[in-house]
Formats: structure tokens, sequence, C-alpha cells
């Protein structure tokens, strides 16, 4: 039978914690992957990495976590809108309905 091999890893005051490196490597974990938890009813938990879904959109991520760090970095940049522009953008969108939850199709060009 294999070895377990064991590590710790301390929660901070907002419960946060770093997955150490051994369990990164062993996941093949890297920086925005998911992580899933399996609560055993003997209070065990399984910690494994989090299976990628069908829905979810790769690049829509990258983009977000793009956006996260540079507003992070750099909350200088960010820019309130003005009144003038948000009407702007309301009289072009006046009576169009979308269904944000339509499937995207090439057909549709």
């Amino acid at each position: 039978m294999p070895a377990t091999l064991e590590v710790e890893s301390t929660l901070t005051d907002r419960y946060q914690t770093t997955v150490p490196e051994m369990v990164r490597r062993s996941l093949r974990l890297g920086k925005r992957d998911r992580v899933h938890y399996s609560i055993r009813p003997n209070g065990e938990v399984v910690l494994s990495r989090a299976e990628v879904s069908e829905t979810d959109d790769p690049v829509l991520g990258q983009f977000l976590g793009f956006l996260s760090r540079d507003i992070a970095s750099h909350p200088e940049r960010l820019q309130a809108l003005d009144a003038s522009f948000m009407q702007r953008l309301q009289s072009l969108t006046t009576g169009i309905e979308v269904d944000l939850d339509a499937p995207l199709s090439a057909d549709d060009e």
C-alpha cells in the first residue's frame, strides 16, 4: 500500500489558507484553478481538482481574472460613467430584448 503524505496549512483571520506546494503539484493546480471538497460522514474532507464543466468559458474566466488583477493593481484607473453617456446607451438599446440564457449560434449572423 502506498505511503500517505500529510501536510498542514493555517487558516487566516478570513478563513483562507494557502494550498501547500506538495498538494498543488500532486493535483497539478495552477493559479485560478478550482478545487473540490468532499466531506465524508466521519468528518474527513477530501480535496481534489475540480473538473471543468462544459459550460465553463475558459476565455471569459481568463478575461475576468485579468480585470480583477488590473483593478486590484491600479484602482486609480477606474472612472465613473457620466449621466449623458448612460442616457445615450439606454436610448440605443430601448426596445431591444435579449435572452441571456439563449445559446449562441453562428447561424444568427
